[in-house]
């Protein structure tokens, strides 16, 4: 090759990182997605979530059918007594439609007895209360507590009193408002959940980039990549093509969902007794929310898939790979368990630690945002965490450069080279001083 060509060679424009890590996803990216394993793996967590609905639907209609329903009783004690007599009366003919009646002791020679604050402090173990007389029951309860039970009071009454079908007493009823506590605790469930499938999603799908690097480290791909193009470039472009495919995924699952919940609305209502859209939002809104969930995912995400790549960089062999991200994924589980043990410790020095440390800190903010209203601190947070993952790639890509560079067959010739360099130097330089 003469000068003007290697000149020619040399003054070709190199690639930027921005513009390599783009190349490198972009390729991944297509080469993921359009795969047959891809395809298996979409499918594949679809079979253990219908079984376990499956279970959980068949479980809950056991439980539901083994377990009665407790109707307090804060009447007068003959009128109570009349109740529990009449209940006893109906059953043979109602059967599991009549619910349990049980006096409420609280409510026993009061006169001042709230049966709505009574339940909004969820004492006992009762759906609804009924008070006032025979004649006039008020039936205390939740709105759908009210609409399920309001007929069978009255019934109950009508019978005690000895009624015909034209004088059945009218029942009133009070519905009892979401209170502090109660809407605190719904929120916390919903923090809960939130985390599940946060970490849930990140453990599936973070293994794709940890399966990716193995797959070109056995056939050699990863090191003629890093001899063309900047390893941080590389490494930050496989992190992102696999965040792509991770949010492909999660359309897909998500679009299946809705279809499934469109469908099949009405029967998960009657089966599990709870209707997902009454559910209390989360603190900020749902909007935000789930805004914050993608972003906290993503971070999540990055995260953890640059520890996975800084693992890969320290392992010689594929074994190895596979080897060393078992303690990762455990240490990420008890990420997890700090992150959900301190949604009840707000503002504690252990929720501050969850925060700050980085593999927990999207776990921490995303309850936080079912928790609290404030949205200063999730700016804060994203920022931290996105410099945390930057610098994971970095540190992994200098480690991968270091370790598997030197030690692949290019390292090896390299050094043949430099040995045979030397050697000749030394023959050169003692023909020289003969």
């Amino acid at each position: 090759m003469s000068n003007h060509d290697q000149a020619a060679i040399d003054a070709r424009p190199r690639l930027s990182r921005l513009e390599a890590a783009w190349v490198i996803a972009r390729r991944d990216f297509i080469a993921v997605l359009f795969s047959r394993a891809f395809l298996f793996f979409l499918v594949g967590p679809l079979f253990p979530v219908l079984v376990g609905g499956l279970a959980g639907s068949i479980g809950g209609q056991v439980s539901r059918s083994t377990v009665s329903t407790e109707i307090g009783l804060a009447m007068s004690a003959a009128d109570n007594a009349a109740m529990i007599a009449a209940a006893q009366k109906l059953r043979p003919q109602l059967g599991n439609t009549m619910p349990q009646l049980r006096e409420v002791p609280e409510a026993a020679g009061s006169d001042a007895f709230d049966a709505a604050r009574f339940l909004d402090e969820r004492r006992g173990n009762y759906a609804a209360i009924v008070t006032g007389t025979l004649a006039a029951p008020e039936v205390a309860g939740t709105a759908r507590q009210i609409g399920r039970w309001s007929g069978p009071v009255e019934l109950m009454a009508a019978t005690a009193l000895g009624a015909s079908p034209d004088t059945f007493p009218s029942s009133s009823s009070t519905v009892v408002a979401s209170s502090a506590v109660s809407e605190r605790a719904n929120r916390v469930r919903t923090a809960q959940a939130a985390q599940m499938v946060l970490f849930l999603l990140t453990m599936l799908l973070a293994g794709m980039v940890l399966s990716n690097l193995a797959e070109e480290k056995g056939n050699k791909i990863i090191e003629i990549l890093a001899a063309a193009l900047p390893m941080d470039a590389v490494f930050m472009g496989k992190l992102f093509a696999m965040l792509g495919v991770s949010f492909v995924g999660v359309a897909v699952w998500g679009t299946l969902g809705w279809a499934f919940w469109t469908v099949a609305e009405e029967g998960i209502v009657t089966v599990t007794q709870t209707n997902f859209r009454d559910l209390p939002g989360p603190a900020v809104g749902w909007p935000v929310f789930l805004s914050l969930a993608i972003v906290y995912f993503s971070m999540a995400y990055l995260l953890l898939g640059a520890l996975f790549l800084t693992i890969g960089a320290m392992a010689e062999t594929v074994r190895e790979v596979q080897t060393m991200s078992m303690p990762v994924t455990m240490m990420q589980l008890m990420v997890f368990f700090l992150a959900a043990y301190t949604i009840t410790m707000p503002g504690s020095a252990l929720e501050t630690f969850a925060i700050i440390f980085p593999l927990s800190s999207p776990f921490a903010m995303l309850a936080r945002a079912a928790l609290e209203e404030t949205l200063w601190v999730h700016a804060v947070a994203v920022v931290w965490q996105g410099i945390a993952a930057f610098g994971l790639i970095k540190a992994g890509s200098l480690l991968f450069r270091k370790r598997v560079m030197k030690s692949g067959s290019g390292g090896r010739a390299k050094k043949k080279r430099g040995f045979f360099k030397r050697s000749a130097a030394k023959e050169s330089s003692t023909q020289l001083a003969q």
